[in-house]
């Protein structure tokens, strides 16, 4: 089923155009990972896709509805975006934040049984119940992550827009994570996620849409997408291509210092390890100091 029309959709930061004519779908039950170099005005689409931004030019409909004309509380019941950082000032503990996450739901003052069964298994999903009790502001970014994640699944949308999801999280995580999106669409939600992580998107989304200078550059299955021609032309990197055991495409690239045979490194398993020698890591690990040297990733 439909669930996103996007037609001709434009989008202007003064004299700048940002979106410059967008047609896409979007379905239930179906994983799409968007993709890009910064400043291909991803997260301006996620904008307008979460009903942030209505000054948009062209048509953006959510169940066949102009978004800009969903009252906000009706569309917090269905769809719920993460976006790449979220700051809290107050002391709420970790269980206090996912709680948030049922404010489209709630009615009175105090949560009901149907508001603390949310929570729970969104906590348990996203393995956030070890810290539930700690203050939201002393947790790591990983954790914090995951927080705001288990927040966003207490709502229990049917649409769930995800802006750099795997940003400060480890290996575990980053994995865990995109194997629970991948669950979540089988079981007909909605998943909208933007990465950098080309690797990582294309090992669990059913779709990926490549942007590059505010239009889609290629929209389709990762092995229909992700080519050196088009990887040539939109990221400006020679790659080579080869498959993972489970036949998903995995990209290697040109470092620095020249090329790196895709013979020195293994794509990784879906179980969340790794077949030796290691992955190329994420783009949050390459941040990372490491007394080994990373291998390439795009």
């Amino acid at each position: 089923m439909t669930i996103y029309r996007v037609e001709d959709l434009r989008f202007r930061f003064g004299d700048a155009e940002i979106l410059r004519g967008i047609s896409l779908e979007f379905q239930l039950g179906q994983m799409a990972a968007i993709v890009g170099p910064n400043g291909a005005g991803k997260s301006t689409l996620m904008s307008v896709l979460s009903g942030f931004r209505d000054d948009y030019e062209g048509r953006c409909t959510f169940r066949d509805v102009e978004i800009r004309q969903w009252k906000k509380r009706d569309l917090g019941r269905q769809m719920t975006f993460i976006p790449q950082m979220i700051r809290l000032e107050f002391p709420f503990t970790a269980e206090q934040v996912v709680f948030m996450g049922r404010t489209p739901h709630c009615h009175g003052l105090f949560e009901s049984q149907d508001d603390r069964d949310a929570v729970r298994k969104a906590m348990e999903v996203t393995e956030t119940t070890g810290f539930a009790q700690r203050e939201f502001r002393e947790l790591s970014g990983g954790e914090r992550q995951r927080v705001v994640l288990a927040g966003a699944l207490a709502q229990e949308p049917s649409v769930l827009l995800l802006d750099e999801p795997t940003t400060f999280l480890d290996l575990k995580h980053q994995t865990s994570t995109y194997a629970l999106l991948e669950k979540l669409a089988r079981d007909g939600i909605a998943i909208i996620a933007v990465t950098h992580d080309l690797n990582l998107a294309a090992s669990y989304a059913d779709r990926m849409i490549v942007m590059s200078q505010g239009r889609i550059a290629a929209d389709g299955k990762p092995e229909q997408v992700l080519t050196p021609a088009m990887l040539k032309e939109v990221f400006e990197v020679d790659t080579e291509i080869r498959q993972s055991p489970e036949g998903r495409p995995w990209v290697f690239c040109r470092s620095p210092d020249g090329y790196q045979s895709p013979e020195r490194y293994q794509s990784p398993d879906r179980k969340g390890g790794v077949n030796p020698p290691p992955v190329p890591p994420s783009s949050a690990q390459l941040s990372e100091p490491s007394a080994q040297p990373a291998p390439p990733k795009c």
